[in-house]
């Protein structure tokens, strides 16, 4: 199978059965992403290095105005997207297979993890995923150790607070914060 592919069958919200092609592509692309993300958490490297790196690990060009400190992880590169003035901090885990889109202007703090896959309730069927999108609206600030849970979308201008673990969307302009996370104030 194609990234092409790969990625048009991850966007559909399809389930993907263990042990499927699909799901043998999504090892496969994962073994690409470990090398590249290796040799960008293990030595030292250039703004521009870094996003010459990051723009291999997406198959996307990534503006010159994005900024990373490593360490940072992701399960898949391919399905993940960055808007202009992006800056991820360090120890950030993005589980993209099932797709992160990230607006412009967008800060996110330590130890951030979004996850994009859920695995089946039964237990015949646990093995298989179910691929659903983070959305990350323009202007947001996302503290630091913050859990984002899969078909999340956080609106523009929205804070999370330090710690919180976001399982629902979040309005445009508001701070939430806690576990699970709720509204703490309009802006």
């Amino acid at each position: 199978m194609n990234i092409t592919g790969f990625i048009e069958t991850m966007n559909s919200g399809a389930v993907i059965p263990s042990g499927s092609p699909i799901h043998k592509t999504m090892h496969r692309l994962s073994q690409e992403v470990i090398r590249i993300t290796m040799q960008i958490n293990n030595e030292y490297h250039s703004h521009e290095e870094i996003v010459a790196m990051m723009s291999e690990l997406t198959g996307e060009k990534i503006d010159e105005s994005f900024g990373l400190f490593p360490p940072f992880n992701t399960d898949c590169g391919k399905n993940l997207h960055f808007g202009r003035r992006v800056f991820v901090n360090s120890g950030c885990k993005f589980q993209d297979q099932g797709g992160i889109h990230i607006g412009d202007d967008v800060l996110v703090g330590h130890n951030c993890m979004i996850a994009t896959l859920n695995h089946a309730e039964e237990p015949e069927h646990r093995g298989d995923m179910i691929p659903s999108p983070v959305r990350i609206g323009d202007k947001v600030w996302i503290g630091a150790n913050v859990t984002i849970l899969p078909g999340v979308t956080i609106g523009e201008g929205a804070i999370i607070a330090a710690g919180a673990v976001v399982t629902h969307d979040v309005e445009p302009h508001t701070i939430v914060g806690g576990v699970p996370a709720k509204l703490l104030k309009r802006l």
